[in-house]
């Protein structure tokens, strides 16, 4: 089953989109939005696998809301201007559809969709090589950092200190510990306080309520402390 979302500020197209929709066997409807701005809380809180949307909506248009999404879902455009065909391509969308749609043009849409998502199923569940490093935005560059050259991380605010052991100073990243939950090994870090995050292999001792990665003495969250204990005992 696919799961998807329609977008339109036109609540007779949207309705009609919704019958449409509904027509179709393999597609369940998660939300109607009548605009860019209901859709992004949609796509905050539901893995969406398929977006139909109208291009021209007032505040942010349908080609700003797909150019704007990073882990962009499939997308079929259904508008009744011809003339942003060429640009949404570029964003890699299943269809452009131009109103009004017929009901068979529609269809092949939606079956179109349906086998670019069961190959990017199929892909995701192939075993892949296991990487030693990722990529994080810093510096107006992807910048390559291993996990092995990780010491510790420092979350404040909206970013993270990386203190790595082939730099002096540390690399500042704008990102969440949440997001980075998503590359880091869980077998190689270790969260000891909100704030703080630490390689195992650089911890040198366990004292009470601190850890020491060298001459470095970090404090044990509360929260964290049970966790912190469990990796000493083993």
């Amino acid at each position: 089953m696919i799961k998807c979302i329609a977008i339109d500020d036109e609540p007779l197209a949207l309705a009609l989109l919704q019958d449409n929709i509904d027509r179709i066997s393999f597609l369940h409807l998660v939300a109607t939005c009548n605009n860019a701005f209901e859709a992004i809380e949609v796509l905050q809180r539901e893995t969406i696998d398929l977006i139909f949307i109208d291009i021209q909506m007032p505040g942010l248009t349908g080609l700003q809301l797909v150019s704007s999404l990073q882990n962009k879902p499939l997308v079929i455009f259904v508008t009744a201007y011809k003339e942003y065909a060429v640009e949404s391509y570029d964003l890699d969308v299943v269809d452009y559809l131009v109103k009004p749609v017929a009901l068979d043009r529609f269809i092949r849409a939606c079956h179109r969709a349906q086998e670019l998502h069961k190959a990017k199923t199929s892909d995701e569940k192939s075993p892949r090589p296991t990487k030693d490093y990722f990529f994080v935005n810093a510096n107006y560059s992807q910048i390559k950092v291993k996990f092995t050259d990780i010491i510790w991380m420092k979350g404040y605010g909206d970013y993270i200190k990386f203190h790595l052991k082939s730099t002096e100073y540390p690399l500042v990243v704008r990102t969440s510990f949440k997001e980075l939950e998503q590359d880091l090994p869980q077998n190689m870090f270790l969260r000891i306080h909100k704030s703080y995050a630490v390689a195992i292999d650089a911890i040198t001792a366990i004292r009470k309520n601190s850890i020491f990665l060298g001459d470095k003495e970090l404090s044990i969250g509360e929260t964290y402390r049970e966790r912190v204990a469990h990796l000493f005992n083993q």
